[in-house]
């Protein structure tokens, strides 16, 4: 069973992510680099749909995710552009916050800068995302949200996900 994430607090400006799934590093890269795939796990706590999701994965390549609550129909989003794009060890976007309706305290106009580094050892891939945010201000603001749980929520569709295909 993959144990929940672990959050750290690398430096002041830094929050990393670890966490363990029971499948193929190729798996868990093409759940984070496939719009159609995405769409299905990265919601976060139930009520939330994700209407928009477009990835180019590519050097360069932009993509855009919005969120919207199934309640009140209110939407947020990120959208950047990747950098590296080293498949299925390592990817990197950088990442702007669209407040839409629903606001919040991170910046929108300073980027985080996201490094997801994915490893395979004995079937279980570990996955380390970091995120590196303009400011510590910026930072605490974003570890405000409930990000991290958030996270975790979708993290745990993803399980469910890869063992649907086991």
């Amino acid at each position: 069973m993959p144990k929940p994430l672990e959050v750290t607090l690398p430096s002041d400006r830094e929050v990393r992510v670890t966490r363990t799934f029971n499948a193929p590093r190729e798996l868990v890269w093409d759940a984070h680099t496939k719009p159609d795939l995405v769409q299905k796990w990265m919601l976060g706590p139930p009520g939330w749909s994700m209407p928009v999701c477009e990835m180019d994965v590519r050097p360069g390549g932009a993509y855009k995710w919005r969120w919207r609550s199934d309640e009140d129909g209110k939407q947020f989003g990120f959208h950047g552009t990747f950098g590296d794009v080293n498949a299925p060890a390592r990817l990197t976007h950088d990442e702007y916050y669209d407040p839409g309706d629903v606001g919040g305290d991170m910046p929108s106009n300073d980027p985080a800068l996201i490094t997801l580094e994915l490893s395979e050892s004995g079937g279980v891939t570990t996955l380390v995302c970091t995120m590196k945010f303009s400011s510590k201000e910026a930072r605490d603001g974003a570890v405000s949200t409930g990000m991290t749980d958030g996270m975790e929520m979708g993290y745990a569709r993803l399980d469910d996900m890869f063992k649907q295909t086991a």
